[in-house]
């Protein structure tokens, strides 16, 4: 099945790192945040990738050639621009055959828009999408068995927010309870991305190419009854800031990162 990803926002709440590199790129333990979503996908069986390019598209270009031919002996044709690598099927990784294809959708093109253009290149059957900055432990699965259960043309994952910090239990001025870290943030379901569409998304993209994908389509599958949410309790994490970015770091470099679903 083929995935969409953005991957072409500023990551303004994000500066210190995007500053001299896209958010896509912005590396967890080492691999960009990109390469996790990737491998969390392909762990799946889904490794048909095409990402929708806009801020600094060029380096997020050169990173996937680098991962492609790195180690490997190149034939280069400059008028064609083919960079054709060399290497022997003993020595590639299996792991990451993935197909990728690397859309320029404009710097400042709203989500709305890159995913019209992204429609194309997704096929005329059932897809996924995606945005580049958060990883989860969702069912991949389960969440397409949902999608064809409905018979929609949208499902959204709908997670928790994780909590920013602890709180405190009162009885009048008297803590009775302190929780470090709660469970969930307010209890609340908001959209954690990780969508399945049908192809008839296209017909609810007209005209919203200067709007978020959120306030403009969206809102229009809701009021035509074709919006269901696939609820997950589990893991999930966004990363907007240092902090977040942190946590991750931190998350990865425990025994087992919740979404670290290969070996």
């Amino acid at each position: 099945m083929k995935v969409g990803i953005l991957a072409g926002g500023l990551g303004s709440r994000l500066s210190e790192e995007t500053q001299s590199r896209p958010k896509a790129l912005v590396e967890i333990g080492g691999r960009p945040i990109l390469w996790h979503l990737m491998r969390y996908y392909a762990s799946f069986g889904h490794t048909d990738f095409s990402v929708a390019l806009g801020y600094r598209g060029e380096d997020i270009k050169r990173w996937v050639i680098g991962e492609a031919v790195d180690d490997s002996d190149l034939t280069v044709q400059t008028g064609g621009g083919v960079v054709r690598a060399h290497q022997g099927d003993d020595e590639r990784n299996l792991d990451e055959d993935w197909r990728i294809s690397l859309l320029d959708t404009g710097h400042r093109t709203e989500t709305s828009g890159r995913i019209r253009q992204l429609m194309p290149h997704l096929g005329d059957s059932t897809f996924m999408l995606t945005w580049c900055d958060g990883v989860t432990d969702v069912d991949l699965d389960a969440l397409l068995a949902f999608h064809r259960s409905h018979g929609r043309i949208a499902t959204l994952t709908a997670v928790r927010p994780p909590p920013r910090y602890g709180h405190l239990e009162l009885d009048g001025d008297q803590i009775v309870e302190f929780v470090e870290k709660p469970d969930h943030g307010g209890g609340g379901w908001i959209n954690g991305a990780f969508f399945v569409f049908e192809p008839e998304l296209i017909d609810y993209l007209d005209g919203f190419d200067d709007m978020p994908f959120e306030r403009g389509p969206l809102q229009r599958l809701v009021e035509h009854d074709q919006l269901m949410a696939y609820r997950h309790d589990g893991f999930w994490q966004c990363m907007d800031n240092v902090n977040d970015k942190s946590v991750l770091e931190e998350l990865w470099r425990s025994e087992k990162p919740p979404w670290k679903a290969w070996d």
